[in-house]
């Protein structure tokens, strides 16, 4: 018995890589019925929109898509067929233009970006404010977190920039660091302590205090300023929010260190004594980027609102 000859899987035929500019003299002339009128309103030659309307003819395979006329020239049947398709790749092609125009304008896309909790108490929503005040078309986005987990979210691509300290002790060399601030640092007491009254203390004074932390050991916190000073703090209570924070200090549960940008939402009941900058220097406020990553026009203008309002900031806080 002869073998059955069983037949090749018909493969789709090719796609022509098909020229914009081809298409755009295809629909002008389509449009105009003339090889000359379309030459003249896309400013070109005739003989130019000819080689561009047969060079799409020879790549769709040589059949014609006008019939020349002695007055003007008519859409054959493959050329009134071609019409709708072209239409759409060149509402497509405008439509990303547009989209790209808006994204330059600031008249839309998205800004992504983090910020840890105390800058949340008046960097970021004074800089939100105006961002959206100058550009209120552009979507945002934001996360709250601490510095570490924000730099991973920032070169994942989840974000587009990132508002961290460099209290942690994370690597920072594949970042772009654009400086927004020295926040001064306080020692936060309850209003009877004996030392309420100091212009400005030593940490080394509150060696044997008890501390109120947001996490249970030093490193990576506030609270390595006290490891510089020579001693390791004793964490007596873990507690997150500064909120909380303040309750436990003005009940006499402990002391607790307060950057200047939380400073200006103590309770009366707690008292704030500056740390002298030669035991405990400022920590740097900074927004991130990824280094070699191009900036998006959002980020780019939310970055100039966030160094305007760290000015102000600044000076409130001299």
């Amino acid at each position: 018995m002869a073998a059955m000859r069983i037949p090749h899987q018909q493969r789709p035929p090719a796609v022509p890589d098909l020229s914009t500019v081809w298409l755009r003299a295809f629909l002008e002339v389509a449009r105009t019925g003339s090889f000359t009128v379309a030459a003249r309103t896309l400013g070109w030659t005739q003989s130019a929109v000819s080689r561009q309307v047969a060079s799409l003819e020879s790549a769709l395979g040589g059949g014609p898509l006008f019939d020349r006329l002695p007055r003007g020239v008519r859409l054959t049947e493959a050329g009134r067929t071609l019409v709708p398709y072209a239409e759409t790749v060149a509402d497509a092609l405008h439509g990303a233009v547009r989209g790209l125009a808006a994204l330059e304008e600031l008249a839309g896309g998205r800004l992504r970006f983090g910020a840890f909790a105390t800058v949340d108490a008046a960097l970021v929503p004074q800089a939100l404010g105006a961002f959206r005040t100058l550009h209120p078309a552009v979507r945002i986005e934001r996360e709250e977190g601490l510095t570490p987990g924000l730099l991973d979210r920032l070169a994942a691509g989840h974000l587009d920039l990132a508002v961290v300290s460099t209290t942690v002790r994370t690597p920072l060399e594949a970042y772009d660091l654009h400086h927004l601030l020295d926040e001064p640092l306080y020692v936060a007491v309850p209003a009877a302590h004996p030392l309420a009254g100091a212009d400005g203390v030593r940490l080394a004074q509150f060696a044997d205090a008890d501390w109120i932390s947001g996490a249970a050991r030093p490193e990576g916190t506030l609270l390595d300023a006290a490891l510089r000073e020579g001693f390791r703090p004793r964490v007596a209570h873990v507690v997150a929010e500064w909120t909380a924070k303040q309750g436990y200090v003005a009940a006499g549960l402990g002391v607790t260190l307060v950057p200047g940008l939380a400073a200006a939402s103590v309770r009366p009941d707690v008292v704030l004594l500056p740390v002298r900058d030669d035991e405990a220097p400022a920590r740097a406020v900074y927004a991130a980027t990824v280094r070699g990553r191009s900036v998006s026009p959002a980020a780019g203008a939310f970055l100039a609102v966030l160094g305007e309002e760290a000015a102000r900031l600044i000076r409130t806080m001299a």
